[in-house]
């Protein structure tokens, strides 16, 4: 609502509030000089305020791009497999149940799914509304977690109702990838991995990228080469399908 109390002109008000900021900060602190060296990580509270800085010089100065990215690929990459779960049902059972029967759903995957992350060597990155993403040294550990999350899922599904029943789907990735403060992550492999999980996988499917599948064990699992169109590009993935046994190994 309008505050007619104020009969100001808004112009006015907006001078009076720049030039309060401008006696308190220097813009020239703010923007550094074109030459000024690339400052180090460790001048920053987070790595969050490193980026954002280090984005901002990259607008300002792109001719010094290059310089940028490489301190950013040094200080932020990372060769890691991405795991990237979906929960399903989301519009279905909000609109039957209500959202708060859907968030004491997603509250229950969190709590299934952690020890299926941390069992396997991985590190839980964040959930957000009901997904997961979490990342792992190699694709195979990434895998058996997704495996050991969906074997929670059943344990759970088997003493629930089922209108309480959590089923999910899930894409895992491979490849150089931005991590901030183990709080967030940006690459071609994150991107790929949540398109397979959130769009293409149906309930209990395990989609892995072309990268993912390339660098699991040989001989360890069984995946088919799928291809499909994802954001107007046709790519090449992997469904898994099943665990190949140590002993069938040896057989052959």
């Amino acid at each position: 609502m309008r505050d007619e109390s104020f009969n100001g002109d808004a112009d006015d008000l907006c001078r009076e509030a720049l030039n309060e900021s401008a006696s308190s900060t220097s813009f020239s602190s703010l923007i550094p000089h074109p030459s000024s060296p690339l400052p180090p990580p460790s001048s920053f509270p987070t790595g969050r305020a490193f980026l954002d800085h280090l984005l901002s010089m990259r607008n300002q100065y792109p001719e010094r791009a290059a310089e940028i990215d490489e301190q950013l690929r040094q200080t932020f990459e990372r060769r890691i497999a991405i795991l990237a779960l979906d929960m399903a049902g989301f519009s279905r059972l909000t609109v039957q149940h209500g959202i708060i029967h859907y968030l004491a759903m997603i509250h229950q995957m969190q709590q299934a799914t952690r020890p299926a992350v941390t069992g396997n060597s991985g590190k839980l990155i964040k959930f957000e509304a009901d997904n997961l993403f979490a990342i792992f040294d190699e694709p195979a550990r990434a895998l058996e977690a997704a495996l050991d999350i969906f074997r929670a899922f059943d344990a759970i599904n088997t003493v629930l109702p089922q209108h309480r029943n959590i089923y999910g789907s899930i894409g895992i990735g491979y490849g150089a990838t931005i991590v901030v403060d183990d709080e967030d992550m940006f690459g071609s492999e994150m991107n790929i991995a949540c398109k397979l999980g959130e769009d293409i996988a149906g309930h209990g499917e395990i989609l892995l990228t072309t990268a993912a599948f390339n660098a699991l064990p040989a001989g360890r699992y069984s995946c088919s080469p799928v291809r499909s169109f994802i954001s107007e590009m046709e790519i090449d993935y992997y469904r898994f399908n099943e665990t190949i046994h140590l002993q069938e190994q040896e057989q052959n």
